[in-house]
């Protein structure tokens, strides 16, 4: 599996390492994911998935159910 939240689909992103001296080479900033099981009361289980802390926070808000509808993923395969 990628490193890719699944709920926002947030990935590494290319950026510059900088030196006393201003050097600079390429590097990765990756996404702070997590491995987070969500309950889901529709289908009346636990759901593992790999997402965001931003995720994680915006979960709370709207619910599992919304943002896997947004992300256009079907819970029962997780």
């Amino acid at each position: 599996m990628s490193r890719r939240c699944q709920l926002t689909g947030k990935k590494a992103n290319n950026a510059m390492a900088v030196s006393h001296s201003h050097r600079r080479t390429k590097r990765l900033q990756q996404a702070n994911l997590q491995s987070k099981r969500v309950w889901w009361a529709g289908g009346n289980r636990w759901v593992k998935l790999k997402m965001s802390t931003k995720a994680i926070k915006t979960l709370d808000q709207k619910g599992i159910e919304v943002m896997a509808k947004e992300a256009g993923i079907n819970l029962n395969h997780y």
